[in-house]
């Protein structure tokens, strides 16, 4: 079945009500987060005051018999020309052969950089193939990857509004780090009284992390991690700039006891190899709409289990995509979800796309429908402006 048409879409769904009122408004609406522009001042308190305001949109992939795959596009308006590119070389290829034309795309943006914004569009082309293909087989996408590995996957949240969490039923917690090293002492003596409060909401038999978002450098992590070592974190994520891999080399020697992640913005799945190999964090975080799609993470995960490292997808829970992955492999056991809606609105009307399914009391099960199971309709779509 050959590839004849591969494009950018938008999504107009219906429009939605709001049904329920918040309490409160939502911890991230305006709370300050560590992030790697800290050290300006100006921009330094909110991540919205300086991410780029790129919409996204949808790769859609036709086959010969006229179904149709999607998969989610970040940043669309600056990849349009990759895409575009892409579509050159793989209309008219076989749309089941996933990781040839996985391996064309990793080799056609090498005159521009395979990593970054041109892995976003690999990742939406490939999530899009394999979309198709579970409708072409008329089977779920993680019954292609070998069928489910587990009946249900535990879910931990990311946020700050704890208590709301609780009330939803989660188990498992990751707070966004507020303050980093442009706060010095000060920042660390408030980022414990943030941390200490958490555990005492959440008790003994939950488990607690702390997200760092590429705030820190070594001597920062290795002062905030000795200061909170009382509140027994899981985990410690993402707490270095990710191009600074002798940073994590000295950073693993210098917190042995310590449990780190990171990954998030790794692309393709060359850092992770190297990650493995000198076994600088334990816990693999990919995204799959970033780093290459379910076929990159499909290599990130055989790396990982062989070594015995797990690997937890960046934000899986949120996407159809990540969920269908992570049910799938043996090396995933939990799957993280930030949780969009404020307290008072149930998750149900911020898991917006059909066909997605919803965490309920801190587990999830994966919608069964062919493909990714999202109950898009073709005439909610357009070509994107």
């Amino acid at each position: 079945m050959k590839i004849t048409g591969i494009s950018i879409m938008q999504l107009n769904m219906p429009p939605r009500e709001a049904k329920t009122l918040p309490r409160r408004p939502s911890w991230g609406q305006d709370a300050e987060v560590a992030n790697p522009m800290s050290r300006y001042p100006k921009v330094k308190r909110h991540r919205s005051l300086w991410l780029p305001r790129w919409a996204g949109a949808w790769v859609k992939i036709t086959a010969e018999d006229g179904t149709w795959g999607l998969g989610r596009l970040n940043f669309a308006r600056p990849l349009a020309p990759v895409i575009e590119h892409f579509a050159q070389h793989l209309v008219g290829e076989d749309c089941l052969a996933v990781e040839k034309l996985a391996d064309m795309m990793f080799r056609l943006t090498k005159p521009y950089g395979t990593t970054g914004l041109a892995s976003y569009a690999i990742s939406a082309v490939d999530l899009a193939l394999w979309d198709l293909k579970g409708k072409l087989f008329d089977r779920p996408v993680y019954s292609l990857l070998g069928g489910p590995q587990k009946d249900r996957i535990f879910c931990y949240c990311t946020g700050n509004d704890v208590d709301w969490y609780l009330e939803l039923g989660f188990k498992a917690f990751k707070l966004a780090c507020p303050y980093g090293p442009a706060d010095g002492l000060d920042g660390i003596r408030k980022n414990k009284e943030f941390v200490a409060q958490a555990r005492e909401q959440i008790g003994d038999e939950c488990e607690l992390m702390l997200d760092c978002w590429m705030a820190f450098d070594v001597e920062y992590t290795v002062r905030l991690a000795e200061t909170l070592r009382p509140y027994r974190l899981k985990w410690m994520e993402e707490c270095l700039i990710p191009e600074d891999f002798d940073a994590h080399i000295a950073l693993r020697e210098r917190l042995p006891w310590q449990t780190l992640s990171t990954g998030e913005h790794w692309y393709t799945y060359v850092p992770f190899q190297w990650a493995i190999r000198h076994q600088v964090v334990d816990i693999l975080q990919p995204d799959i709409n970033w780093c290459g799609g379910v076929t990159t993470c499909r290599k990130i995960c055989g790396a990982a289990e062989a070594a015995g490292i797990n690997v937890i997808l960046h934000g899986g829970g949120n996407t159809v995509f990540g969920q269908h992955f992570s049910c799938a492999m043996p090396s995933v056991p939990w799957l993280e979800c930030f949780v969009g809606t404020p307290p008072g609105v149930p998750l149900e009307e911020a898991w917006r796309l059909p066909g997605q399914a919803v965490p309920k009391d801190g587990w999830l099960v994966p919608s069964d429908a062919p493909g990714f199971g999202l109950e898009i309709a073709e005439e909610w779509l357009e070509p994107f402006a």
